[in-house]
């Protein structure tokens, strides 16, 4: 067991906490669930703002369990918090850089205050796991620590650069990077405080203000981000939160004319309609769209199956298959792809689910009717055109009928089947044969996505499989998780092709200045 003392939590050594952090989540968890049920408004211009309609958010775990009710914003609602981070950035972008990382390194210390009380509040709302979710809070402040590191390494973005080379004249140059204006965040359900967070942290520490929205199904998560940043003192206007629907309160707010850049983490389909829009206006404005991915993890016959078994089912079924970076596809060398089969079966089948709340489960609900419906169809669809290894079916024993529980689920099925292409969002993963590891590796890129690959193999074969993978993020050999599990500073997240639209990762060096443009200086004296 770890040691509480010295224990730094992340994706990768979550697997093994120390008992005084199951401890302090019990005694989060506890105080979270006496708040449950209150009402939330709108965050715009420093004040909160009430609507005259309101939505509720149940928890997937359990359909009983009343989250809270949040406002529902319109369209003149957003209009209004974009309008209230206008007239906050000249302000802001004025506050000299520095003034803006202490400031962000307070939302930082707030949210490491209180991880376990908001990762108590993201496991009811989100169903995933404890370690899951206090991951993803700490994940959100040490993403706000990085970017304020990031500034402080680049020096604020402002370089002086040669004087001109002329006789008479003192001719200075500079080159400094400077903020955009109003930036939208739009966060999706599965990571909600850390999409929203790490984000929000890069808009505002390069100096521009922020309208942001978390998904509808997750409200209350995106306001405890807003308490971090409303306690840590930053100006009116500088962060508005807009709760509401995607096709009301998010189309209102990518598509309000004033939005300098946005920030999207969701569907291919609904990222390049905001892309696509971004690119068509008067001018290009940024456009940061973090998209899907259909992860594939290749075994050759070098492989240690148990380390390959291991990380494929924590990357398929980790918070239920919802996470962007899931293991769904699985590429074996026939000569060791009936025990890596065998292996998968048996872990999968160990596998607890449940109230992922409580410490014995690792895996929880999906998040909501439409998700376990599309489970439904998928397992029903491939129960025609391919096998099922074990799972397929919806859990309801023992209470679970409350919530939206499915089983995790491995199959096999041709090669044609629409499942190798689409992306579903389910614990579901196919595992397939090929001849060799260039067959692999074709196969697996073959795909509009090219967010995270995994790959168990011998030494020698890794600079082949590095050369060619057509994917933002790589694992190689990697129990901890095949596809999943980038940390800010350890591993940058970020797609290629349909996975995203800069090349640029999240938690990377080349983050912060997607959120700047750059202005040459001369001045002659």
């Amino acid at each position: 067991m770890a040691n509480p003392e010295t224990f730094k939590l992340t994706y990768s050594t979550m697997f093994d906490p120390p008992a005084a952090l199951h401890e302090r989540f019990d005694a989060a968890l506890d105080r979270v669930r006496a708040t449950l049920g209150g009402d939330y408004p709108l965050w715009i211009d420093g004040a909160a703002r009430t609507t005259a309609r309101q939505f509720e958010v149940r928890s997937p775990i359990d359909r009983d369990w009343l989250i809270g009710r949040f406002a529902a914003a319109s369209a003149d609602d957003v209009a209004a918090a974009v309008a209230a981070a206008r007239r906050a950035a000249p302000g802001w972008a004025a506050t000299p850089w520095t003034e803006r990382v202490r400031a962000l390194r307070r939302v930082a210390q707030l949210i490491e205050e209180r991880v376990y009380d908001i990762g108590a509040a993201l496991a009811l709302e989100v169903g995933k796991n404890r370690m899951e979710s206090l991951g993803e809070v700490q994940e959100t402040a040490d993403l706000f620590t990085w970017y304020c590191d990031q500034m402080e390494a680049n020096a604020g973005f402002d370089r002086a650069l040669p004087d001109d080379p002329l006789r008479g004249w003192l001719s200075r140059n500079r080159s400094v990077l400077k903020p955009y204006g109003v930036w939208a965040v739009v966060a999706p359900f599965n990571f909600p405080y850390a999409l929203a967070g790490g984000p929000v942290a890069a808009a505002l520490v390069t100096g521009n203000t922020v309208v942001f929205k978390t998904a509808s199904d997750t409200a209350l998560s995106g306001w405890l981000l807003l308490e971090v940043l409303r306690d840590a003192g930053l100006p009116a206007g500088c962060v508005n939160y807009i709760s509401g629907s995607g096709s009301e309160a998010g189309a209102a707010l990518v598509a309000d004319p004033a939005v300098a850049g946005v920030t999207f983490t969701g569907s291919y389909e609904v990222g390049m309609d905001i892309v696509r829009r971004f690119a068509n206006g008067a001018w290009p404005r940024p456009c940061i769209a973090e998209m899907g991915g259909k992860n594939a993890a290749i075994v050759t016959r070098h492989a240690d199956l148990e380390r390959a078994a291991t990380g494929i089912v924590r990357s398929a079924f980790g918070l239920s298959g919802q996470k962007c970076s899931a293991c769904s596809r699985v590429f074996a060398e026939r000569a060791v792809a009936d025990e890596l089969r065998r292996l998968l079966t048996e872990k999968t089948v160990a596998l607890s689910v449940g109230d992922p709340t409580r410490r014995e489960h690792w895996m929880g609900p999906v998040i909501n009717a439409a998700a376990a419906a599309r489970y439904d169809k998928c397992t029903s669809n491939l129960r025609e055109h391919g096998r099922i290894l074990v799972g397929g079916t919806p859990l309801t024993q023992g209470g679970l009928d409350k919530g939206h529980f499915v089983a995790p689920t491995v199959a096999t099925a041709p090669y044609g089947y629409s499942l190798w292409r689409d992306e579903k969002f389910l614990p579901l993963v196919l595992v397939g044969e090929v001849e060799s590891l260039d067959e692999a590796l074709l196969r697996a890129n073959a795909s509009d996505y090219g967010l995270t690959a995994g790959f168990y193999g011998g030494r020698d074969e890794t600079a082949q499989f590095l050369a060619r993978i057509e994917a933002g993020v790589t694992y190689v050999n990697r129990p901890q998780g095949a596809t999943t599990g980038a940390w800010p500073g350890f591993q940058p997240f970020g797609g290629w092709k349909g996975s995203g639209t800069t090349g640029k990762a999240i938690g990377s060096y080349y983050y912060l200045p997607q959120y700047l443009r750059e202005q040459s200086q001369t001045i002659v004296e």
